[in-house]
């Protein structure tokens, strides 16, 4: 299963520091860990939120793979329109999640500061179509 997942520069860090094999353990206060299965709406994450929320103003998207039998065992959630769809990994189960990603977690995406500039209301051309409407 190809999955994205939005990242900040701090948790950037950390995955290069695993040799772009893991994702760190989540913080106390995260208890879900939810890579997306659309690059689109991972795009929508680091744009909208990562670059306005994060100290550096900076996002990015990494694309992984995980061997599919083992993500089959986590709920598919779709939180939004019909591209946000996250895949909930419980927090308590990252570690063993990150033993079964397949070859290397990639930075696909970067986002800084400058895209903010436009707001994405002005350019939602990363954005899927739903059944081929323009």
């Amino acid at each position: 299963m190809v999955l994205y997942r939005p990242v900040g520069t701090e948790e950037l860090e950390l995955i290069k520091e695993s040799g772009y094999s893991a994702f760190p353990p989540r913080l106390p206060e995260q208890p879900i860990f939810y890579p997306v299965l659309d690059e689109s709406y991972a795009v929508e994450i680091a744009k909208v939120w990562n670059v306005k929320y994060n100290h550096d103003h900076k996002g990015y998207v990494t694309k992984f793979q995980v061997e599919d039998a083992y993500a089959s065992q986590f709920e598919v959630h779709q939180v939004g329109d019909f591209y946000h769809q996250e895949l909930w990994v419980p927090a308590g189960e990252l570690e063993e999640f990150n033993r079964h990603i397949v070859g290397k977690i990639e930075i696909v995406k970067e986002f800084t500061e400058q895209v903010l500039s436009c707001p994405v209301k002005c350019d939602r051309s990363y954005l899927p179509t739903k059944d081929g409407e323009e």
